[in-house]
């Protein structure tokens, strides 16, 4: 396998990772200042937009390239995938707007650090694919997979807790609904995890 030093999907990829990282890490500033949710949606909403463009960078070029460095199914599907993670965050990022949550509960807290910890591993791995050391991303693909399962367990525990804890019906819909959207996030960040191992294991 061969990577050119400016190769626009690597690149393009790499940099996707990184708006990615941006978003997440932004999205877990939000959940400790909910008083200032409009201005935190816009910003998101700026890099979920830099995130489209991006991927259709990548969509564009593979349309114009005949030799592309990975199979092209799979540059497009980390494409893809990366832009769900950050899509993902923006639709959490505007329901806490619509529904006007002034303050996170330890839970959306819990998730906010799980999505940058999958965020952090994602860009490691993207690093690792641009420098061509595939067996080294491993670890950090069954990391974001540990995440997800961990997410999974948080989303069952959450919603129990909200039914025990809580009667009034329109708080537990709300609640719920944003329990399960960050949950969403974790399960896009496997998205790309489950990509990037298939990718090894048919390069290896």
């Amino acid at each position: 396998m061969f990577f050119k030093k400016k190769d626009i999907f690597i690149e393009t990829l790499s940099q996707s990772a990184d708006n990615l990282m941006e978003a997440c890490s932004l999205f877990q500033e939000e959940v400790s200042n909910l008083k200032d949710v409009e201005s935190y949606a816009e910003r998101i909403k700026i890099l979920e937009d830099k995130g489209d463009e991006l991927t259709h960078t990548i969509i564009h070029a593979l349309n114009k390239t005949f030799i592309t460095p990975l199979e092209r199914e799979d540059i497009l599907g980390i494409a893809l995938k990366l832009d769900d993670v950050v899509d993902g965050i923006e639709a959490v990022a505007d329901r806490l707007e619509i529904y006007k949550v002034t303050e996170a509960d330890e839970y959306i807290k819990l998730f906010a650090q799980m999505i940058v910890n999958c965020a952090e591993e994602i860009v490691t791995a993207i690093n690792l694919l641009a420098q061509k050391k595939m067996q080294q991303m491993e670890r950090h693909i069954y990391r974001i997979n540990e995440l997800e399962n961990e997410a999974d367990q948080l989303v069952r525990e959450c919603v129990m807790t909200l039914f025990e804890e809580h009667n009034d019906p329109i708080l537990i819909i709300k609640k719920k609904e944003i329990y399960e959207m960050l949950e969403g996030v974790t399960d896009a960040c496997e998205d790309v995890a489950n990509i990037l191992e298939a990718l090894i294991m048919r390069n290896s």
